[in-house]
């Protein structure tokens, strides 16, 4: 009979490795794994995909998310109690700033707290930091491929509709909340985090980094950028933005093992 057995996930003692891909779609799991040379599944509850196996020697577990906070951190304190200690979020994104195109890689240094989950742990001025060795790792490794990559601020958000725009005929922004629901002070976040220079927006960078360190552990992410926000136009095709996480798969993956390499007594 499995110890420590969790209660959401229901994952136990041994499911978990201490190194750990996340990412928000559960059908992204398997293409995750399917790169190691041993995997199996522990988990398949609500949201929740979880892989364990090996690739080498380094122990790994792959797990979605679902999407937003309060899943990411159900799930990362239910592998964090089971023994996890580095995180890397493999996620796609909305780009905003002007030089940010479709399909690159955004290497997230710090993200914005415009979320809830996150205060329920910590008040809102504490940062949310990306580990700098993850941060470090991604960024020796994307250098050795050809692919376009930036590295900064992330905005993570918890309403995809409530923050996301659209630019409508005249070039207003127009929102996309039902009946178009917003308020006065909505509108003009978006050129307000372009104006500070914000790379991509996502929603769940930050739950994830707060709780590594408030919890002494190490997380970092890596997205590649499926549309623009404000929505102008089609976004990436279902082809490109799986050669694109494909490709992400892999700079996370190398980079993971090169944490480990650094670390091999930390297991």
């Amino acid at each position: 009979m499995k110890k420590n057995v969790q209660p959401i996930t229901g994952c136990g003692e041994g499911d978990i490795a201490p190194y750990v891909f996340l990412c928000g779609d559960p059908e992204r799991v398997p293409k995750i794994s399917q790169q190691w040379d041993e995997a199996n599944e522990v988990c398949r509850v609500r949201e929740f995909v979880v892989h364990t196996g090996k690739k080498g020697e380094v122990p790994l577990t792959a797990a979605s998310t679902g999407v937003g906070g309060p899943s990411t951190a159900v799930l990362f304190e239910e592998l964090a109690k089971l023994g996890a200690h580095t995180f890397i979020r493999i996620g796609n994104s909305g780009a905003l700033a002007e030089d940010v195109a479709l399909g690159d890689y955004v290497i997230t240094t710090a993200s914005i707290r415009d979320e809830g989950t996150s205060t329920s742990y910590i008040c809102p001025a504490y940062p949310a930091s990306a580990h700098y060795e993850i941060v470090s790792a991604l960024v020796d490794t994307v250098k050795m491929t050809d692919h376009s990559f930036h590295i900064g601020i992330t905005w993570s958000v918890d309403g995809f509709y409530a923050r996301n725009k659209v630019i409508g005929k005249d070039e207003k922004l127009l929102p996309m909340s039902f009946q178009g629901y917003q308020q006065s002070w909505m509108n003009p976040l978006v050129e307000d985090m372009k104006q500070a220079k914000v790379l991509n927006v996502e929603m769940e960078s930050s739950t994830i980094l707060t709780l590594a360190n408030l919890f002494g552990l190490r997380a970092g992410c890596i997205c590649t950028v499926s549309d623009r926000t404000p929505w102008s136009g089609p976004g990436q095709d279902v082809i490109k933005l799986d050669q694109n996480i494909q490709g992400a798969i892999e700079v996370a993956t190398t980079a993971m093992m090169k944490l480990y390499k650094e670390n091999p007594d930390n297991e």
